[in-house]
């Protein structure tokens, strides 16, 4: 398999300050297809997820389970080196002295028909980074949905347009379970969502439920196969609670980490290597929640190889329960240049 050398290719992390008044946000290095966008100052402003296949200025919102929401003034175009924002009426995107945090991924910068799976799929899609972002019509019915990745998705995160719960397939739970982004609910067990079949290099499968295949509303799905150097997603035991926890081995130093606890209920949390530049990384957003960033406690340390567990707490290491995590790369281990990556 070959090597991402240069990860920020692929995902990067902005911070920007709002303004209240249209800005263009660069440096982010790409054109993103896919933004997820929070304020770290406050409380009460969602979590609001952009996206080029929907197109801009439409939004999502991983902590609720409304519908798709419109508004001219939010993020109003995505650019050769970043995105734009209107004066931000809702003030979750752009609201005057605030400080944000954007996480953008790069798709195709194009959208193309995918007809692998029994129903035909809207798809932009990049093969080297293993992301796509899939939209379908929902059939209420156990289907099929190409995703045109070219490899197997180890998870798989869906949303109707209208209400309904955001479902999580995720690679280490397997086909018969499922996580919800908006909640802090451990784990589920029901065939109805994943039709208790996995993903395949070309498709994957959904059921019956509303969170991944509601009958006659738009579905979303943002899809991620594990690439060398890149992206890594897997899972560990908490082992005694304590300051001194597991160490996760990814093959690379992380820029973003996302964990979940499944064993019980906890919120997720989002880790990155902008708003935290030395360790212990003490600072988290909760996908679930609209709080604001949380500043201190359930330390970790990002390591040039992965990431170690440097404190007790449900979010992130009670003994004996069991995390996932999907991580992306600032530097691989050793690129290919043999240039090592170094810790912080």
């Amino acid at each position: 398999m070959a090597q991402i050398n240069k990860p920020d290719d692929y995902f990067n992390t902005k911070l920007y300050t709002g303004t209240g008044s249209t800005q263009s946000i660069t440096g982010v290095g790409f054109q993103p297809d896919m933004n997820w966008i929070k304020t770290r100052t406050r409380s009460g402003y969602n979590h609001c997820i952009t996206d080029a296949v929907r197109g801009a200025t439409k939004l999502l919102r991983p902590n609720l389970t409304a519908s798709e929401a419109t508004y001219s003034d939010s993020l109003t175009s995505f650019d050769s080196d970043g995105f734009s924002l209107g004066a931000d009426s809702n003030g979750e995107q752009n609201k005057s002295g605030d400080s944000y945090v954007s996480w953008n991924w790069l798709g195709a910068n194009a959208s193309s028909s995918n007809t692998d799976g029994s129903i035909t799929s809207t798809v932009s899609a990049n093969t080297t980074s293993g992301f796509s972002i899939v939209k379908w019509s929902g059939s209420g019915a156990n289907a099929t949905i190409g995703h045109s990745l070219n490899s197997t998705p180890k998870m798989v995160i869906t949303k109707s347009l209208g209400s309904s719960a955001w479902g999580v397939y995720n690679e280490n739970l397997g086909n018969t379970k499922v996580l919800f982004l908006d909640t802090t609910a451990g784990e589920s067990a029901n065939v109805a969502y994943w039709n208790n079949t996995s993903p395949t290099s070309t498709v994957f499968s959904v059921g019956t439920d509303s969170a991944v295949n509601h009958s006659g509303n738009d579905m979303i799905a943002y899809c991620f196969a594990e690439k060398k150097g890149f992206s890594k997603f897997g899972s560990y035991v908490g082992i005694n609670g304590g300051a001194n926890g597991p160490f996760i081995y990814t093959g690379f130093k992380p820029a973003f980490i996302l964990i979940k606890n499944t064993t019980s209920s906890a919120d997720w949390h989002i880790r990155d290597n902008k708003r935290d530049t030395y360790n212990a990384s003490t600072h988290f957003l909760k996908p679930n929640s609209s709080d604001a960033e949380v500043t201190a406690g359930e330390a970790i340390d990002i390591l040039s190889n992965g990431f170690k567990i440097k404190a007790n707490g449900l979010k992130v290491q009670d003994s004996g329960n069991t995390y996932i995590y999907m991580a992306f790369a600032e530097n691989p281990l050793v690129g290919t240049n043999n240039i090592p990556a170094t810790a912080r």
